[in-house]
């Protein structure tokens, strides 16, 4: 009964860091959006298709570059950098584009782990 009541504790105290919550096992941590580059391009000169390369950190295999809230295939080259290509399609007139990053929740459970999120955003301004 002791060891029982011992482990119930350390579920009670641990935090919903999934760090140090051994149960939290396929959670998935929010992702942080630094930078994109290009950040500014000019309307008349958009070629067909262009590369938007994403900066920031805790990406992970699942997660997806969104363009004005659609998400696009995305390109994981490491847990600090997303490619995604950008049709010009996209970019009907001159103003400013949302990109952020989301990663969808693991599998936690109701164990107090958090999991996934959305960055916060850059914008692609097109002059």
């Amino acid at each position: 009964m002791a060891c029982v009541s011992a482990w119930l504790v350390v579920l009670l105290l641990l935090p919903g860091c999934n760090v140090l919550n051994p149960l939290c096992g396929s959670a998935r941590p929010v992702p942080i959006l630094n930078s994109i580059s290009p950040t500014t391009m000019v309307f008349s000169q958009l070629p067909p298709s262009f590369v938007i390369i994403a900066m920031g950190s805790h990406f992970v295999s699942s997660s997806v570059v969104t363009f004005n809230g659609a998400p696009l295939a995305t390109a994981v080259t490491s847990s600090s950098q997303l490619r995604v290509t950008i049709s010009s399609s996209m970019i009907t007139a001159p103003g400013s584009f949302t990109v952020m990053v989301k990663t969808p929740a693991g599998n936690t459970g109701n164990l107090g782990c958090s999991s996934g999120g959305a960055s916060s955003a850059q914008a692609l301004t097109v002059n």
